[in-house]
Order: C-alpha cells, then structure tokens, then sequence
C-alpha cells in the first residue's frame, strides 16, 4: 500500500484517518526512556504513527520520556492529557495547504475556525496552533504577501488575548508540496515581521528548507525570534536525522562533532545537533517529523 503522506492525514483528519486503517500495525512497549535529561521540549508528530493506536502511541511516548505529540485534531487535545502530555501543535481550522491565508475568500472561514479553537485549545494548553500559506496558484509572491499580513492581522488578537501562538509553516514546493507559495524562509519572515505581533510566528522546518534552500544554520541563526516551532526530517525521504556511526538519544545526537563525515553528507544532522544546543535555552518544541522504519513503537 502507499504510505499515507501528511496532506492526506491534515485533510481527512485524525479520527476519519485512523478508522480505515487496517490493524497491521503494533504498539510495543519501548524498552526504556530514551529521553533522560529533558533539557530539551522534544515532541514527535502525531501522522507519521497514525496507524498505531492513539492511547498505545501516547502511553509509549510518555514512557520514552517525551513531552509531547505535535499536529493532533481538536478531539485528541484532551487525550493526551491523561497521559501527562499535551499538544504541541494542534489542528484547528487554520485552513489547508492548497488553500492559505494567500487568497483573501479564505480568510472568513479561518477567523470563524480559530475564535473557536484557540480559547480550547488554551484551556487544554495546546501552545500552538497551525495555519499555512497556500498554493501560488498564479499569484505574485507580492499580493500573496498583502493578503497573508491582511489575514494573519485578523486573527492574531485572538491568539494573543489567549497566549495561544498561530504558527504559518514553511513547506517546499520542490518535491512534496507543488504550488506552495511559503517556500523560502524570507517569504514567510518578512511577512511575521509585518504582522508584528508576539503570537504569530513560523514553523520552521529543517526538512522542507534544506530541500529548498539549505543554509540551515545561518537561517536559524538569524530569524530565531520568528520560529515558533522547529521540525526535524532527515534529506531525502523524510528519514532520520542522526550521524552515520553516531549514538543518539532521543533523537538527537550526544556528540555532535564526533563524525566529521556526515558534518558534509548530512547538513539536516548538523542543523539538528545546532538545534540541541539552542534548544537548551529557546524554549520551543521541536518535534521529529520523519517516516518511521515500521509502524511500531520500537522503530520511533
């Protein structure tokens, strides 16, 4: 069967997808806790288990010593809270990735959906919520810019007055997501620059930007105080993001320059290894988005 990509999990939703699964998929216990420190706010995105079970997911991730599960619908915020964990990025109407903030007939929709989710998704402490740009569609990256500022200033008192962050995410249009107009990351900041408001930011993606523009490093660097939420996935194929030879713990590595090697061959890894130590004092999720090697707990 072909592997269910994210647009199809974000479009269907989370319980309509998980209902037409079929029940190959297993939940083992993890062996242990693969987060011992905690000094970072790991998370792991919720589409890329979605065949395993939702209480079995949650209970394994809480065993492995991870505080989070990223991108769940407005039905699971309160699951995961039975088992200590919350939602580190929820779904909540804030459009699609074909249809964004970029086309001004959008916007309605979105502000009805978010003056409705976001007070939720603050008594349930979701930190934030997600929102996309949109295809280009033929548009100008100019009147695209107008309507995406337009749209996001309409909703951001509302996120504000609840402390709840509206997070547009930046995706490539090279091989996952043709059309996407939010493809670079100086589309996306200048227009958070613009909007000017402490509760609405990017999510950056390391996976999508390497594609897109590499410069990982100097980009976070840079444009830190407009990411909101980092995402990992290794180039190509959306697989880890660990050093060839090297021990990881939790998904990211314990000696970051201990392989020279992959300091050339895998830029996503040194990104990675960047993000641990920023992550010691950003305090932002940073969730592992990245295709598993089996539907299990053992493979996360």
């Amino acid at each position: 069967m072909d592997p269910i990509t994210r647009r199809e999990a974000l479009t269907a939703g989370t319980a309509a997808f998980l209902a037409g699964m079929p029940n190959g998929a297993t939940a083992a216990q993890p062996a242990g806790r693969a987060v011992t420190k905690g000094r970072l706010k790991q998370s792991v995105s919720r589409w890329c288990y979605a065949k395993i079970p939702m209480p079995e997911f949650c209970q394994a991730v809480a065993g492995m010593g991870l505080t989070a599960i990223d991108l769940l619908d407005e039905p699971d915020w309160s699951v995961v809270r039975d088992f200590g964990l919350v939602c580190s990025m929820g779904n909540a109407g804030g459009g699609t990735i074909r249809d964004g903030l970029n086309v001004k007939a959008n916007h309605d929709a979105i502000v009805r959906n978010f003056e409705k989710s976001i007070p939720k998704a603050k008594s349930l402490q979701v930190p934030n919520v997600i929102t996309f740009f949109g295809n280009r569609k033929g548009m100008t990256d100019e009147e695209a810019t107008a309507n995406c500022i337009e749209g996001l200033n309409r909703v951001k008192g509302i996120a504000e007055a609840n402390g709840v962050t509206i997070c547009v995410e930046l995706l490539n249009s090279k091989v996952d997501h043709k059309d996407y107009q939010g493809d670079r990351s100086k589309f996306g900041v200048d227009i958070v620059k613009a909007v000017g408001s402490p509760r609405v930011k990017l999510l950056y993606d390391i996976y999508h930007m390497q594609i897109m523009e590499g410069d990982l490093i100097r980009t976070i660097r840079d444009n830190h105080e407009y990411f909101a939420h980092f995402h990992t996935g290794g180039v190509p194929g959306r697989s880890g993001v660990r050093g060839p030879s090297c021990r990881a713990r939790g998904g990211m590595p314990t000696r970051p320059y201990s392989c020279s090697r992959s300091r050339i061959r895998n830029p996503i890894w040194i990104a990675a290894t960047w993000l641990y130590v920023l992550g010691s004092w950003l305090p932002v999720y940073m969730p592992c988005e990245m295709w598993p090697s089996a539907q299990t707990i053992e493979s996360a």
